[in-house]
């Protein structure tokens, strides 16, 4: 399965930062507007350090990108890399989709078979 340009490592290390719920919540304000760390940190009962090594998997993965404001650092969301997760997550489901409607078609097949195969065995104790 091939999504454009993803490698197994960017893979991991998207879905790594995703596994995390201050990281979702981080990614869904950041796409939502612009916010500087410290304002990040004001938004969650941890430190600000702790807010920074969430921001910096978040940065690893490009997930979200850092740039200077003055004395601040701002974190801006990345819809692209979003947008990539999520073509490898459909391409995942497209897979899972053909697979189950491959396995409901053996199963049709094999009901279909059964029922002939009763019906040949009634029909010869009828005779």
């Amino acid at each position: 399965m091939v999504v454009d340009e993803l490698t197994d490592a960017e893979v991991d290390r998207i879905f790594h930062a995703l596994a995390d719920a201050t990281r979702r919540d981080i990614v869904a304000r950041s796409l939502r507007g612009d916010y500087s760390v410290s304002e990040l940190a004001g938004q969650y009962d941890m430190s600000f350090a702790a807010v920074q090594k969430h921001v910096a998997v978040l940065e690893r993965a490009r997930l979200v990108h850092k740039r200077a404001r003055g004395r601040e650092r701002v974190v801006t969301g990345d819809p692209e890399t979003i947008r990539r997760a999520t073509e490898l997550l459909e391409a995942f489901e497209q897979l899972w989709r053909h697979r189950d409607a491959a396995i409901d078609g053996i199963l049709a097949e094999e009901a279909g078979q059964r029922r002939t195969t009763r019906t040949t065995e009634r029909e010869r104790s009828d005779r």
